[in-house]
């Protein structure tokens, strides 16, 4: 077959490319772009690079000024920035935030280049944003796809349910155009049996659903309309869409149904298991002067606080394990691991018993890398920041072998 000419945006040190061409050599990458305009080093550029080659297609500029190169493609993938949507930044944004805004980005090189396919993933808030206004952003994302001729899935996915090392949870977008036929397909069905098809599609023939099986649902659901009768504008959107959308979901000329699934689960891969077994550097290891901060940090909390202007407030929250349970997945890896804080990871080591952070293989393990992905010459605090921001490899790997398939019924 031909191959499938994909478009990497936002691409970062290479996951989705690398998780692409693990399920079929099919997958041609033949434009990315990556840059981080709060960077002087463009770090996680060097690091694709590395790996990938320098060449006119691997861009490193700002999106907005080289979108218009973007050439003729069958598949858009990318991680669109997440942190006007996470719940580890107070008062997030959302698509208003500065790094939110980039959707439009991606909107503007669907209006022009129409691919077959869409594959975007983002954090698992994106769907409930902003706080005050439950569903909009995500809402507006279903318009644009809506008025683009696509039919949209949607699926929230932990990582360690279907069998890997960190409990891991993001939003993964599939659009599909009308000229595919997956499209037709779907069209049909829902055309002929409406809500009852969205649904057993969801649960069972969507590429989502394939990828992920699903064990069953809650009772818990949603269906709404998206389209220009419901809202004759984007600004319509914005100003009046307000739903509760589920970890599950689909969009089909836009009508909109949402449920809660539960995943038909893996044993996962406990933390031990991808633990370095061998010497650790002293530099990982907990000086004693820093265990009193590591205990109150971790620690669960009641205490008066005050406010910037002098007020006080009762301040809660529970405790962290301290250290972490070997024995399970580990908790999601952050761009800030090894700080002295309440998310960063502390694990007993093989070799010593002695208490330490995370090594940056080992988070590269946990997102499914090769040891060493990132050692590439940049600073080590880097290789963390790029492994707090990247997915779980081999999910992409797993959709993209329902992609490829798709493709090659076309």
């Amino acid at each position: 077959m031909e191959k499938i000419r994909t478009v990497e945006l936002f691409a970062g040190v290479g996951g989705f490319r690398l998780g692409l061409e693990a399920s079929s050599d099919n997958f041609k990458v033949i434009w990315a772009n990556q840059w981080e305009p709060s960077m002087q080093e463009q770090y996680a550029f060097d690091c694709y690079i590395a790996h990938f080659g320098e060449s006119e297609q691997h861009v490193c500029q700002d999106i907005a000024t080289v979108k218009s190169n973007v050439p003729d493609h069958d598949l858009l993938v990318g991680g669109f920035p997440c942190q006007d949507y996470s719940i580890m930044k107070k008062n997030a944004a959302g698509i208003e935030g500065s790094k939110g805004v980039l959707w439009w980005q991606i909107d503007d090189i669907l209006r022009e280049k129409r691919p077959k396919y869409a594959l975007l993933e983002n954090v698992d808030r994106i769907i409930r944003s902003p706080a005050k206004q439950q569903g909009r952003d995500f809402s507006i994302i279903l318009r644009c796809l809506y008025e683009k001729g696509y039919a949209v899935e949607w699926r929230i996915v932990n990582a360690a349910d279907y069998g890997y090392a960190q409990r891991r949870r993001r939003t993964f977008i599939i659009a599909y155009h009308n000229q595919s036929q997956r499209f037709r397909d779907l069209a049909e069905g829902v055309c002929t049996k409406g809500l009852k098809h969205m649904h057993q599609y969801i649960m069972a023939q969507a590429v989502l659903a394939e990828a992920f099986p699903i064990a069953s649902h809650s009772r818990t659901f949603t269906e709404s309309w998206i389209d220009e009768i419901a809202y004759p504008d984007i600004p319509d959107v914005t100003t009046q869409q307000k739903v509760s959308l589920y970890n599950a979901g689909l969009m089909m000329n836009g009508r909109i149904y949402s449920v809660d699934v539960h995943p038909q689960r893996k044993v996962p891969i406990p933390l031990r298991d991808i633990l370095e077994k061998g010497y650790v550097d002293e530099q990982y290891f907990l000086r004693s002067e820093d265990m009193p901060r590591w205990s109150y940090l971790k620690g669960a909390k009641h205490e008066r606080r005050k406010r910037r202007d002098g007020s006080e407030y009762w301040f809660s929250e529970g405790s962290v394990q301290f250290p972490e349970p070997m024995d399970k997945p580990s908790r999601t890896i952050l761009t800030s691991e090894t700080q002295v804080g309440r998310t960063s990871h502390v694990v007993v080591d093989q070799m010593t018993g002695r208490l330490r952070t995370l090594t940056p293989v080992e988070c590269e393990r946990l997102n499914g890398f090769p040891d060493g992905w990132t050692d590439t010459g940049m600073p080590e605090k880097m290789r963390y920041f790029c492994m707090g921001n990247a997915l779980v490899v081999p999910l992409v790997t797993h959709i993209g072998e329902i992609l490829h398939g798709d493709f090659t019924s076309m």
